[in-house]
């Protein structure tokens, strides 16, 4: 029995070590809290998932919320200025929904599947000296946890990282009490050009149905004042000022929101970066990145949990596929490159939606208002950016695109 180790429990490190104890690997995943710890802790993430990604889940027995989380039906987009006028408003269903657990839920479930199929949960904050211990026990070690020395074994890929800083601070705001859409659910998204971005969408928490609010701040603009909230009602008081401000047409449904918990607010900044697969430990013994280790995006386009749970698919694809070969750094480099071959253009689509807008992208935005079928086009790329090429980034393709979507006179 082949014996694989995995560092982080989080999306891509579970769902993965889950997986291969059905295959009938020998499987330790090390966290560096416990359940208990993590379900009493801070929201970690937004997570919103899309179809594909849930999935993967589903293929495994591990989609419990399908149930009672609420759903993510569609997507709507508005650009407009703080006067309140949107120069670009459209709207589409996707053709599956998709959901948002929060992680202090779906974390420690998980944590406790994995032990009752047979894991080895280790609860220890491992560094370099247990990597190398697990290393020479192991047939493989796969880290999906970026923090401390551990991540730093990644070098940066300079040739793939767009970017060498944050592009955008960030603030999660877990709310109750957010007016209904009128129509259906869905991924909400506005844009204030030079300022920022509102992105809201339906979810799942301790306290039962919720939002999430995540603002993108320019860092430095106007809206970038999260040093200002010391405290979770602050916080909350801040994200409310600046919707209503900045993104007026969404201030309605903002009128009597409270926290869902004292815990249930994040603000901080993160680097886009691509890193390579392989890291080297002191001993010269090779580990093996996945998921945001490997390829870090801003959540603008919501798009990291979906990455976690494809890699983590295609990961223990390529595992099964390789029978008792040895996990070489030959193999590594070319799992990775499988994968990269889709994450390229995630990347793509949400470093496009750092940088002021291109007119291409503009004009299938405008476009996408007089047309729904090009519209749920656009809303379901959500689900599979990959499906937003060639035409998404290049003018005289996007124009082609928006004509193929053109109803005959």
């Amino acid at each position: 029995m082949r014996k694989i180790t995995i560092i982080g429990a989080g999306q891509a490190g579970l769902q993965l070590g889950i997986g291969l104890l059905s295959a009938g690997f020998d499987v330790t995943l090390v966290s560096n809290r416990t359940a208990e710890q993590i379900a009493s802790g801070r929201v970690m993430s937004s997570q919103s998932m899309y179809d594909m990604a849930v999935g993967y889940e589903r293929e495994l027995g591990l989609a419990w919320w399908d149930e009672s989380c609420p759903p993510i039906s569609g997507v709507h987009l508005r650009a407009g200025g703080s006067d309140g006028v949107t120069m670009i408003d459209w709207r589409s269903p996707m053709r599956a929904p998709g959901q948002s657990v929060d992680q202090r839920i779906k974390m420690p479930a998980w944590m406790a599947e994995f032990e009752r199929r047979g894991g080895h949960l280790v609860i220890e904050d491992a560094g370099l000296t247990e990597l190398e211990l697990y290393a020479a026990a192991s047939d493989l070690v796969i880290v999906s946890t970026g923090k401390g020395e551990v991540g730093k074994l990644f070098e940066r890929d300079a040739g793939r990282s767009v970017f060498d800083g944050p592009q955008r601070t960030i603030s999660l705001t877990y709310v109750h009490g957010m007016k209904a859409r009128k129509d259906y659910s869905a991924l909400n998204i506005s844009i204030n050009p030079g300022i920022g971005e509102y992105v809201n969408f339906p979810a799942l928490t301790h306290t039962g149905p919720c939002d999430i609010i995540n603002l993108e701040c320019i860092p430095g603009g106007p809206m970038d004042r999260w040093d200002e909230a010391d405290t979770p009602q602050a916080h909350l008081k801040l994200a409310v000022e600046l919707i209503r401000e900045f993104f007026p047409w969404e201030a309605e449904r903002c009128v009597d929101l409270r926290l869902t918990d004292e815990l249930g607010t994040l603000a901080g900044r993160v680097t886009p970066t691509v890193r390579k697969v392989v890291g080297r430990l002191p001993s010269g013994a090779a580990v093996m990145g996945m998921a945001d280790v490997l390829v870090l995006n801003d959540p603008i386009t919501g798009q990291g949990s979906n990455n976690a749970s494809k890699c983590a698919a295609l990961y223990m694809e390529a595992i099964l596929k390789h029978g008792d070969q040895p996990f070489d750094e030959g193999w590594m480099n070319a799992t990775f490159e499988t994968y990269w071959d889709y994450a390229q253009w995630v990347t793509r689509f949400t470093n496009t939606h750092l940088l002021p807008p291109p007119e291409q992208v503009l004009r299938v935005f405008g476009a996408c208002g007089q047309n729904p079928r090009l519209a749920a086009r656009v809303a379901n790329a959500f689900d599979d950016p990959k499906s937003l090429a060639p035409w998404y980034y290049d003018p005289v393709e996007a124009d082609r695109f928006i004509e193929s979507f053109a109803v005959p006179a």
